[in-house]
């Protein structure tokens, strides 16, 4: 399984994120939890000039590459032997952040992110993605309430950015329902969780009856 979360900025995301982590953990389930930017070693180099709010100059094509630059060594290095080994990965933001942050918001050529994503990726999905949505201001509170060494370059966009960002998701949504599922992150850390693990649940349950029925197959 490769599960995403996705976002605008403080809809609390990483925390289910780390959430459903551990509770794979505690049932036994090898995992991966990972994020981007910032996967990798070198990934981390890159979060660094794209979070830095005193990269004002920093175009948004050269945003995009970095974005794209950064997925494709997650991709290569951590992503793909994970999930050919069997593991479950559990990912704060993938592609789908891309097509919202710099396609709709930052009004970057939608079919070169397609095409971006489609080679940087080689083709993985994500087989389920929560969205954890609450009005932008909500949000912007939560990320400066957490932010001991100030806001970084995204959450220093104005208002519109993120209304853009926050709708770009809704959008992406309702197009994909079959693959995303829309949380009510204002609701508190724990139902968000218990929400979160029922949808899994499903999954899991059919992960083991497909066990059985390989194991009564010999």
């Amino acid at each position: 399984m490769f599960i995403t979360f996705e976002g605008i900025e403080g809809c609390g995301k990483s925390t289910q994120a780390r959430r459903l982590a551990r509770r794979l953990g505690r049932l036994g389930i090898a995992h991966v939890m990972t994020l981007e930017p910032g996967g990798t070693e070198i990934g981390r180099k890159m979060r660094q000039v794209l979070l830095d709010a005193r990269n004002k100059t920093l175009t948004p094509l050269a945003e995009l590459l970095l974005y794209a630059a950064d997925r494709a060594q997650h991709v290569e290095e951590v992503i793909k032997p994970a999930l050919r080994d069997g593991k479950w990965v559990i990912c704060d933001r993938f592609s789908d952040a891309t097509v919202v942050y710099q396609g709709v918001a930052r009004g970057q050529d939608r079919k070169l992110i397609a095409l971006l994503n489609q080679v940087v990726t080689d083709g993985i999905r994500p087989h389920l993605t929560f969205l954890l949505d609450c009005p932008v201001e909500v949000g912007l509170s939560r990320a400066l309430g957490r932010n001991m060494k100030g806001q970084d370059r995204f959450e220093k966009e104005a208002l519109s950015f993120h209304r853009k960002v926050r709708q770009g998701y809704l959008d992406l949504a309702r197009k994909n329902k079959k693959r995303f599922v829309i949380l009510d992150a204002a609701a508190s850390p724990k139902e968000i969780e218990a929400e979160i693990f029922l949808y899994v649940q499903g999954f899991l349950m059919r992960s083991k009856e497909f066990c059985a029925e390989r194991l009564r197959a010999g």
